[in-house]
């Protein structure tokens, strides 16, 4: 989908940073789009030349290796304003003549910066988050040294008559003081933003971009779950092609508590479109017979999604599209050319290659605080976009070991205890994700003075902005004892409950 036809967009060129996710969120919310695109992608000169101004990210490799990766040198030359942050500082550089060496002192974490010279882009004095081993020894030839720190006398570069500006440390994270008022002089006063990307626009060029990919006759079939990704992917899908839209949920029986009657519910009343349930419970539990790794889990849940959905297809009139609430986050932990795989999510990595249908994924570089301001200006009632996330898989992922009926039941009950107890608390509000995970082990307990050899649950809560990091949640503890005793009484086959404290990372969210 090419959501620029309006917009000459901000390109991030990845790589392989941990935190270049959030240089694009932070743009975004300067109302910039913002494009990712991989340093060795075969797109890259193409998406350089259509993009406004270029910022270059951190990356875990040093630019004074052999084989480090880099970009093609000419593109420093192209007049494009760049901002190289950490390694992209060093790749800059590098590539216009300075020299770069491994630090003779390491900075990780916070650090103050002072401003040394006149800047563009700097603040006099503040606090920013380091995060690197090599530094620029030699500046270029007609560089400026604007920032530096205690251990680093090169902390920022600028060279306004060739519009490229490095800092070596990281104003996209929270801990850089000022870092957004940074990035926005970067974007504003350097690179002419004009901060017209709204989600009013992005609702407008996705509508847009989804009538081209489908064309006059396309007819679409929407997988939706009742969450806020494949709610507000419906609706976009419907507002750009009506009744051509087959919105069609799948109960896999692997969903939580009373949860597919209201999807149903919901769908109905709030999306313009034909809605369809299939309950292909039985279809899901076979195929997932006997298997235990996590990974194959999801590619298994993805392929008999897409065998439903192929099934379904030519009844429903011959859709040639499958539409997929795909988020950001779901790519990148799914593994990129930048990225490691963290886990195949069943719509990213667990699509099998025989589907048929083309993929039409408005939502793919959002994140979810975005898609729910999408949603609320679509016109979406809050309940449905304040919604929790569900993972496509649903509980199989909260089962560790092999998922059967009865061990799916058990999660089932165990987490409507759980998030009823969060309701009746009044402690919903605020946590991103709240569940009950079942693990592949037994211990010892005593129940009417009898010995039990039982399950333990385990309780998860997080609260996040984005599903990329993510801390445990504070629940008193009289919560917590008054949900485990629940638990214990009310759910056969389990004898005691633990509550989760890991944050992510180095944790995931979900438990596979």
């Amino acid at each position: 989908m090419n959501l620029t036809k309006r917009h000459e967009p901000l390109l991030v060129v990845d790589f392989g940073g941990q935190y270049t996710q959030l240089i694009a969120r932070k743009a975004r919310e300067l109302n910039v789009f913002a494009k990712i695109v991989p340093w060795n992608s075969p797109e890259l000169e193409r998406e350089w030349d259509e993009a406004k101004a270029v910022v270059l990210s951190g990356g875990p490799r040093s630019v004074t290796e052999p084989d480090s990766p880099s970009i093609p040198e000419d593109l420093l030359a192209s007049g494009k304003p760049v901002l190289g942050i950490c390694y992209g500082l060093q790749l800059i550089a590098k590539l216009t003549g300075g020299r770069v060496v491994p630090g003779k002192t390491r900075e990780y974490g916070e650090q103050t910066v002072g401003r040394v010279s006149a800047s563009s882009l700097l603040p006099e004095r503040f606090v920013a988050w380091m995060s690197h081993g090599d530094a620029v020894e030699e500046v270029p030839s007609g560089f400026e040294v604007t920032g530096a720190s205690e251990a680093c006398p090169v902390a920022a570069i600028e060279d306004p008559s060739r519009r490229l500006f490095g800092v070596q440390f990281h104003p996209e994270v929270s801990h850089t003081e000022g870092g957004k008022e940074i990035l926005r002089r970067f974007l504003y006063d350097v690179a002419g933003f004009q901060g017209d990307w709204t989600s009013t626009n992005f609702i407008e060029e996705t509508v847009e971009a989804i009538r081209d990919q489908v064309g006059p006759q396309g007819k679409v079939l929407c997988a939706v779950s009742g969450g806020v990704d494949s709610s507000v992917c419906a609706a976009l899908i419907a507002q750009a092609i009506g009744d051509r839209l087959r919105c069609v949920f799948v109960d896999h029986g692997l969903l939580r508590y009373r949860e597919a009657e209201e999807v149903c519910q919901m769908f109905r009343k709030h999306i313009p479109a034909e809605f369809i349930m299939i309950d292909a419970s039985e279809q899901f539990l076979n195929a997932l017979k006997g298997i235990t790794d996590p990974e194959e889990k999801r590619k298994t849940i993805g392929a008999e999604f897409i065998r439903v959905f192929e099934a379904h297809a030519d009844e429903l009139q011959g859709c040639d599209f499958l539409a997929q609430g795909t988020l950001y986050p779901d790519v990148i932990e799914s593994g990129s050319p930048t990225a490691a795989t963290i886990k195949s999510h069943h719509n990213v990595g667990g699509l099998p290659d025989w589907m048929r249908m083309e993929l039409v994924e408005p939502l793919r570089w959002l994140f979810k605080d975005e898609v729910r301001q999408v949603g609320l200006e679509l016109g979406l009632p809050r309940e449905m976009i304040l919604r929790q996330p569900f993972p496509g898989p649903g509980l199989a992922v909260r089962i560790l070991g092999e998922v059967t009926r009865e061990r799916v039941e058990i999660v089932q009950q165990a987490d409507w205890i759980f998030r009823e107890e969060l309701r009746k608390a009044g402690l919903e509000e605020g946590i991103w994700q709240s569940y009950a995970a079942l693990l592949n082990v037994r211990s010892v307990g005593v129940m009417g003075d009898e010995r039990t050899y039982e399950h333990p649950i385990v309780l998860r809560a997080v609260v996040s902005e984005d599903a990329m990091t993510a801390r445990a949640a504070e629940i008193p503890f009289e919560v917590l004892q008054r949900v485990a005793r629940r638990i214990v009484n009310e759910v056969r086959g389990v004898n005691r409950v633990l509550y989760d404290l890991t944050s992510k990372p180095p944790a995931t969210i979900e438990w596979e």
